[in-house]
């Protein structure tokens, strides 16, 4: 199930990005070219055959002179709803000592996290109550080898 909503995701993306190219009034072979990627490629990706990096996302913005985050959105990598979450993954993103997938196995945690946490909001409740909680790591015993 969660393949099918990636294949619309990247569908409504590659829709979008043909929309834009058209209003910018480029041909796909030149939207291909300045963004630096192959013609054949950037077509698969109008077509919603191939999921693009969020590098090459970047790239197609440029070119096209948009929001490169309005590109992740829609590419399913940032969430609309997420407020702190957003930024987040905006960095993961935009880090550019990552590779393509360190940053996707990055997501992916994150996303897993935010997942667990909503679906059950008190496991965090007591994780948050333990790192406030002051911390005595010296034992009994280790105070009577101390005192001697």
């Amino acid at each position: 199930m969660a393949k099918g909503k990636v294949v619309k995701t990247v569908g409504s993306l590659g829709d979008y990005l043909k929309e834009q190219r058209v209003s910018a009034r480029l041909s796909l072979r030149q939207l291909a070219d300045q963004a630096g990627v192959s013609n054949p490629y950037l077509s698969q990706i109008e077509r919603g055959l191939r999921k693009p990096s969020a590098e090459v996302l970047q790239q197609i913005a440029k070119a096209l002179r948009i929001s490169a985050e309005q590109l992740y959105i829609r590419a399913g990598i940032l969430s609309p709803d997420d407020g702190v979450g957003g930024s987040v993954e905006l960095a993961i993103v935009s880090d550019t000592g990552l590779t393509e997938r360190q940053k996707q196995s990055l997501l992916d945690v994150y996303a897993s996290f935010l997942a667990l946490n909503a679906a059950d909001p008190e496991s965090s409740a007591p994780a948050a109550a333990q790192e406030d909680a002051p911390t005595n790591t010296e034992t009994e015993s280790d105070s009577v080898v101390n005192e001697g």
